[in-house]
């Protein structure tokens, strides 16, 4: 397995923030994810301009995955 997908294993059931294609970013619990960077959120939220917008369980179609990191 990648590193890349060591360190996601070791975020799941963390908090992440997920930067996509279009400019958008969603923050979230990471529950699960495959080898595709398909990624399931629990608790998400849209994040724009400091503004929130909860979205509740949302699945990540990996191609429009840019860039995942511990959320802050």
């Amino acid at each position: 397995m990648s590193s890349t997908l060591n360190l996601l294993r070791i975020s799941v059931n963390k908090q992440v923030l997920v930067k996509l294609k279009g400019g958008r970013e969603l923050r979230g619990v990471l529950k699960s994810f495959d080898s595709h960077l398909n990624l399931l959120l629990e608790e998400a939220e849209e994040v724009k301009e400091g503004r929130t917008r909860k979205l509740g369980h949302v699945v990540v179609r990996g191609d429009n995955v840019i860039l995942i990191s511990p959320a802050a």
